[in-house]
């Protein structure tokens, strides 16, 4: 289910329980919606365990054709429609859709076997009793939310989670975070509620000796989504949908809820005039070659995405196009509301392509441990800054520094950068600069205006790049991370 790379050093540290207790009976998952209302002090606390409030924005009902990018604010960031529409109050800046699993990170003697049926006997042989709650992590999108929550932002989980003790593990870290969740299951949902279908996702994160890593989930053998039995959105969620500024969704949900499932939620996000982000991940090219629901549904979330996010050999395999930058430009042609192309390249940096600009932005240097949970962490920031409609440039410089601050430490869940690791990485101002990578890029682009974020040069224009200064940036982005911190403090 999760086909990444991990590094780790040492298994993940021991984490206190809470002080709820993990093993106490937990919320049932067909009703552990919180409530979402308006302040009564207009203040939103942090770490708060029970009902959501922060401050609403008074919005307008959206059109239903094509979106325009929409107004300039002068900065190089887009006026978002959800300020400029009004279908209700926005309480949640970030809602996550499905993929919410537990990982369960193991030092093994030997990696599983490559066989399909080994496989699942080897994964079956793991399950027969919980390994030590030290090696239980938060996975899936639950790491976007806590990169987000942790950046100030409101955020919801909007899944399933069985009624079993990895389920009530997960909704104890989500409210340890102060993250809402919003089960996805329905009274009309047919399903046996003790059969295996309806048990929380895992994922087996395996290190061998020599640091190699092989990973099994149950959805890797599943034919169908693991959770095909839901076959509408609630009320519930519906209300999660509409009352929320950002709905992510990425590829691996389609491991957990059906192609017309997934659909219905984006194009109930549209309706309602919640920005849809989309990052298809690993999965994208399985799901461009598999079944025609698959095929379809993939075609609609490109389109009808205001934000889509890839890596440079993703946006490759959907065009055919090696050039990241061209090939950002190709799919925001493509689209019908995307708005936003972001490229991520890893130790390079970062490229964000609108209809009229290409901004890049070199990686910070870091020490770098784990990169498990660096994407999702890089994801979290981009909603930040385009929530907070910041430069372009800007939101990169943020998105790459929270990326940065998650790899210097172990593992992601809990584990994803905190605040003060971000500022203090941001006040070091240490870049990856590489001009040649970059001048190689550029060179066969028609677009005028480009811009480039440097450690080396002022504020000015050489050749057909506009460069911008990193000190500049980040003494714009220093005392908003710093009010995000002592609002954090004063919460908790």
């Amino acid at each position: 289910m999760h086909h990444y790379t991990v590094t780790l050093k040492s298994p993940l540290p021991y984490h206190a329980p809470s002080s709820h207790p993990i093993f106490s009976r937990p919320l049932n998952p067909r009703q552990s919606v919180i409530p979402f209302s308006p302040p009564k002090t207009g203040g939103y606390h942090h770490h708060q365990h029970s009902v959501f409030t922060c401050k609403g924005i008074q919005l307008s009902v959206p059109s239903h054709g094509p979106a325009s990018l929409g107004p300039s604010n002068g900065n190089g960031a887009a006026v978002h429609d959800w300020e400029a529409k009004s279908v209700g109050i926005k309480t949640i800046d970030v809602a996550t859709l499905g993929n919410l699993c537990v990982d369960i990170v193991l030092n093994v003697p030997k990696l599983p076997p490559r066989s399909r049926e080994a496989r699942f006997a080897y994964m079956q042989e793991l399950s027969k009793s919980p390994p030590d709650k030290k090696y239980w992590e938060a996975g899936g999108n639950c790491n976007i939310a806590i990169a987000a929550a942790r950046l100030g932002l409101h955020c919801a989980t909007i899944g399933h989670v069985g009624d079993e003790i990895y389920g009530q593990f997960l909704l104890d870290v989500l409210r340890q975070e102060g993250i809402n969740m919003v089960g996805m299951s329905d009274d009309g949902d047919m399903v046996d509620c003790s059969s295996a279908s309806y048990e929380t996702l895992l994922c087996w994160v395996l290190v061998d000796p020599l640091q190699r890593h092989g990973f099994c989930s149950g959805a890797d053998f599943c034919k169908e989504p693991a959770f095909s039995w839901m076959s509408k959105l609630s009320r519930e969620v519906k209300m999660a949908i509409k009352q929320s500024k950002i709905l992510f969704c990425n590829g691996y949900g389609f491991d957990e809820l059906s192609p017309g499932l997934i659909m219905l939620a984006i194009d109930y996000a549209v309706e309602v005039g919640t920005s849809v982000f989309f990052d298809p991940g690993p999965r994208g090219k399985s799901l461009s070659t598999g079944t025609p629901e698959e095929q379809q549904a993939l075609s609609h979330l490109l389109k009808m995405s205001d934000v889509l996010l890839l890596t440079s050999d993703e946006a490759e395999s959907l065009t055919g196009i090696g050039n990241p930058m061209l090939a950002g430009q190709e799919l925001l042609k493509k689209g019908i509301h995307t708005k936003w192309v972001i490229v991520k390249m890893g130790s390079r940096g970062s490229i964000l392509v609108t209809m009229s600009s290409i901004s890049c932005a070199p990686a910070f240097k870091v020490n770098v441990i784990d990169t498990v949970g660096c994407g999702d962490s890089f994801v979290a920031a981009i909603a930040y800054g385009y929530i907070h409609n910041m430069p372009l440039i800007n939101t990169l410089a943020i998105a790459n520094a929270v990326g940065a601050a998650t790899a210097m430490g172990c593992g992601a869940g809990r584990n994803v950068a905190t605040l003060e690791k971000v500022i203090e990485l941001m006040r070091a101002s240490n870049i990856n600069e590489d001009d040649g990578f970059w001048s190689e890029l550029v060179k066969d682009l028609d677009t005028e205006d480009i811009m480039f974020l440097s450690k080396m040069v002022i504020n000015g224009r050489k050749n057909q790049v506009n460069h911008v200064a990193l000190q500049k940036v980040v003494s714009e982005l220093l005392p908003k991370l710093e009010d995000s911190r002592l609002e954090g403090k004063v919460a908790s």
